[in-house]
């Protein structure tokens, strides 16, 4: 899939593990526990993608786990303006 930067395709080239859908990145681990270096990873793979959502599979572990994620081809101001305000109340 090509890299893009500021909207400018790069001359390099990223292969996801897979793509779902042509919507969802999927990054599969195989570690002891997913830091958070792997999570700037798939933040990383998503912004220069353009990809809006993904998911990191850790099957390295006694029980599988996951973290999903949003990336910011996803969040629009179109769908942020319709989120309620979640903060105190006053």
């Amino acid at each position: 899939m090509p890299i893009h930067y500021k909207g400018v395709p790069l001359g390099v080239r990223y292969r996801a593990d897979f793509v779902c859908f042509g919507a969802i990145l999927v990054e599969l681990k195989a570690m002891d526990r997913i830091s958070t270096r792997e999570e700037a990873q798939i933040i990383n793979y998503l912004a220069a993608s353009g990809i809006g959502r993904g998911i990191l599979l850790n099957f390295g572990t006694a029980s599988l786990q996951f973290k999903r994620f949003v990336g910011s081809a996803y969040l629009t101001l179109s769908n942020a303006s319709s989120v309620k305000s979640v903060g105190p109340r006053s």
